[in-house]
């Protein structure tokens, strides 16, 4: 490696580890404020939410190595373009081009671990930050209760506190509901004042009630009454000091098993994607299926002449159906017995073939066709044509959630590599650009970066919109931000390469000279 390829490359490597960092910072925060309300107030430890802080800057590190890229080349070839270097660079004959070269390599490294990041870590991720999220959600509220108001958090119990005294910790005016024994408002208790502690790692609360009463009502039942008999109690016992201990468990994290969230899209990588497309297809292809093996029935009475050919991929999967079926009915009469096998012929595909009907065949159904029919045959009729449209109307809604499933994984699918192939397209556009402006620092390119990234955002948002709509095929829905980014990077690369300087005021002024001479020969 040349020096002055790692004078370049040693310039682009500080500018984009400070971008990185601060871009994901950044995005992390965005991400977290949307559960905010669902974390605050758990009482939950610093491991927990430094678990989750992780897993979430993970999941965004695709989203922000694109811009940082971005960020960090429009930073470094504005400041080689703004302290002469560039022009000692072009001096010594060595294109723009070639100056790209050595960042243009490591960007390829990027993207390649960004693939890698995206198809193998962000799945992990997700579903480890989306499933302790919803334990976190679950999760009771931290332990407070406040005086004047019941507080109902624990399992069974109500507690009342007139009044706290955050000095010492004293209670006072202390009510106390408990309903553990299903059978309303029966055990109450009332006290002047009382402590409250927690201990066994905050698994069991403890009361020290003051000066108060027990009221108890309950049933009685005697060896010799009869349960229609019970004889209703009432008790007050009066105390000076007691002790309640009330269990906790349930404020506690419980962690939920991961496999129930393991079959959302993100937490997929490429090759369970296809694993689930696959199977997706297979599910729609067996409705289709279904629905061509009711048509003689369905169709029963409707032009005998006509014929109900099956398209190709339908025929094979149905083919297919029938081989499986008939080898496990085989293999079960086999087991059953050696001597009984059962023959089964190979279905057909069904096709209403041509008939020839001789004359007195058709006089005869022409007559029948003139009859008249009666209440009870018309019924009959409209019943079977009802239950025909409900049967097709639930195989198409069927395929139409199962096309909207697959066109989701698809969309994800394609999605991991546009990201990581965003990397080379903003670099295309912040190095050339950088060299235009020649502007280092934090002004200029934070503004243009900022620009470009909501370019690329609307137009990945919008792209995946009419993919799932079904405006555009997936492919172009997904990769149309990289498309459109591509073509504005080899312009911007263009004009560098020509020392274009488009955001100078006398570009213009040459440029509508140059328009109004052109038109003046013209007229």
């Amino acid at each position: 490696m040349k020096k002055i390829d790692k004078l370049i490359l040693s310039s682009f490597l500080g500018p984009f580890i400070l971008t990185f960092l601060v871009v994901v910072f950044i995005l992390l925060n965005i991400h977290m404020l949307k559960y905010f309300d669902d974390i605050i107030g758990k009482d939950l430890g610093w491991d927990v939410i430094g678990q989750l802080l992780f897993y979430f800057a993970i999941f965004n590190t695709p989203v922000a190595l694109p811009l940082a890229v971005l960020l960090s080349s429009l930073i470094t070839f504005g400041n080689l373009g703004e302290h002469f270097e560039l022009t000692a660079i072009k001096s010594l004959g060595i294109s723009l081009v070639r100056s790209l070269l050595p960042i243009f390599g490591f960007v390829l490294l990027i993207t390649w671990g960004a693939f890698i990041v995206g198809n193998q870590l962000v799945p992990k991720a997700a579903l480890e930050a989306y499933s302790l999220l919803y334990d976190i959600k679950q999760k009771k509220p931290a332990l407070d209760i406040r005086q004047g108001a019941f507080y109902n958090s624990i399992p069974d119990i109500s507690i009342k506190v007139n009044e706290k005294d955050p000095d010492n910790g004293l209670l006072r005016g202390v009510i106390i509901y408990d309903h553990r024994g299903r059978a309303g408002n029966k055990e109450v208790w009332v006290a002047d004042s009382g402590r409250m502690y927690t201990f066994n790692n905050d698994q069991y609360l403890k009361l020290e009630l003051f000066q108060g009463y027990n009221y108890s009502e309950g049933s009685r039942s005697g060896t010799s009454v009869s349960s229609a008999q019970e004889e209703d109690t009432y008790s007050k016992t009066q105390f000076s000091k007691t002790q309640i201990v009330f269990d906790l468990s349930s404020f506690g994290l419980n962690r939920t098993d991961k496999k129930w969230f393991q079959t959302n899209r993100i937490m997929r990588n490429m090759k369970e994607l296809s694993v689930d497309m696959d199977s997706i297809s297979n599910q729609i292809k067996g409705q289709q299926v279904a629905i061509y093996a009711a048509s003689p029935q369905v169709l029963e009475y409707h032009n005998k002449e006509d014929s109900v050919t099956w398209p190709e991929d339908i025929k094979r999967m149905k083919q297919r159906n029938d081989s499986i079926s008939r080898a496990k009915a085989a293999a079960a009469n086999t087991a059953a017995s050696n001597t009984n096998i059962a023959v089964i012929e190979e279905v057909q595909t069904p096709v209403i073939s041509n008939l020839t009907i001789d004359e007195k065949t058709a006089h005869i159904s022409d007559s029948l066709f003139k009859m008249n029919y009666d209440k009870s045959e018309i019924t009959r009729a409209l019943s079977q044509a009802r239950s025909v449209k409900s049967q097709i109307m639930n195989n198409n809604a069927m395929i139409k959630s199962y096309n909207t499933e697959y066109i989701s994984f698809d969309v994800q699918w394609h999605k991991i590599m546009a990201q990581a192939i965003a990397c080379i397209a903003m670099f295309l556009i912040g190095a050339p650009l950088g060299s235009i402006i020649k502007k280092g620092g934090l002004g200029v390119p934070v503004l243009m970066s900022i620009l470009f990234f909501i370019i690329f955002y609307v137009l990945t948002l919008m792209g995946e919109k009419w993919a799932k709509q079904g405006v555009v095929s997936v492919p172009l829905g997904m990769w149309l931000a990289n498309i459109i980014l591509f073509s504005i990077g080899f312009i911007f690369l263009r004009q560098a390469r020509e020392d274009a300087r488009l955001f100078d005021s006398d570009f213009y002024h040459v440029m509508w000279d140059k328009l109004k001479k052109r038109l003046g020969k013209d007229s």
